[in-house]
């Protein structure tokens, strides 16, 4: 996270912040916790695919943001699919 500008302090503010929107577009309820759980590791399942796709990943705090929605809405249709 250092080499794309988004420090550790930044990623948990953020990644809480995806997290929460998130939580809010798929109808989902979880904490504080999760949330930050959710757009951290969002961040990181989204770049992972966009690098399997070979599409380069956004850098910065924007790109952060937007890649750990998309990737926190991936993790909570998932868990909603493990669960039925």
């Amino acid at each position: 996270m250092e080499n794309e500008g988004v420090g550790w302090i930044a990623a948990i503010i953020i990644g809480g912040f995806a997290g929460w929107l998130a939580e809010k577009f798929m109808h989902s309820n979880m904490g504080v916790f999760m949330n930050i759980l959710l757009g951290i590791i969002g961040a990181i399942v989204a770049n992972w695919i966009l690098g399997i796709l070979s599409i380069q990943p956004l850098s910065g705090w924007l790109g952060y943001l937007i890649t750990g929605f998309v990737g926190a809405c991936i993790l909570i249709a998932i868990g909603r699919l493990i669960r039925r």
